[in-house]
């Protein structure tokens, strides 16, 4: 089965199993962060190739995905006129950030192109305190297109909500964990980036 299509099929079954663990965690009041060997989000299908892309920020700067490798990067998909989901999504990003200590490449892909300008783009960053911390990838639907497919994502519109999902990419670029918005926690988030990041040390003191 080709790679896209296990990974739509993995993304449709992700949202069905973050409603059951919507309710689980109600239940049980918190989530529980795993062990320092274990994901807290639910790891991606191993080979799925990494997606690179260059499209333009809310500055006009080239953004490219090459250009992050080394480190671990959260990709994640809102628009700039969403008033629940995005920018909870991006407080849950900022919070993790702080928790971790220091920052690590953030890049939110626009799921609504057309109205997602650069000025909109720019005042979301300040509303949410994500200013220089975050930067969007923007572009018209056929740039973004190729993202959303590698990716799994469902665009924004008239008749359908987005695909609300934060991606980690491990140094080299892979896709290796993914956080529906129901499931996302700054707690869980921080852990998986410092997982990622002793992995990438542990890889480079034994020159992988």
């Amino acid at each position: 089965m080709p790679a896209r299509l296990r990974l739509a099929l993995f993304v449709t079954g992700l949202i069905a199993l973050a409603a059951v663990a919507g309710v689980l965690l109600f239940a049980l009041g918190e989530q529980t962060v795993p062990g320092s060997a274990s994901f807290a989000g639910a790891t991606r299908p191993p080979d799925i190739p990494p997606a690179d892309f260059g499209v333009r920020d809310e500055n006009g700067r080239m953004l490219r995905l090459a250009d992050l490798r080394g480190k671990p990067v959260v990709v994640t998909f809102l628009y700039t006129t969403c008033e629940e989901t995005c920018p909870l999504t991006a407080q849950q990003i900022r919070i993790a950030l702080d928790d971790l200590g220091h920052d690590v490449p953030v890049v939110a892909v626009s799921v609504d192109p057309r109205n997602d300008t650069a000025r909109r783009a720019r005042r979301f960053a300040r509303e949410q305190s994500m200013h220089d911390r975050m930067r969007w990838a923007l572009g018209d639907a056929r740039k973004l297109q190729r993202i959303w497919r590698a990716y799994g994502i469902q665009p924004q519109s008239a008749n359908a909500e987005h695909t609300a999902s934060t991606i980690l990419l491990d140094a080299r670029g892979r896709q290796r964990v993914g956080f529906a918005a129901s499931v996302l926690t700054p707690e869980g988030l921080a852990h998986d980036i410092a997982l990622l990041e002793r992995e990438q040390r542990a890889g480079a003191k034994s020159g992988a």
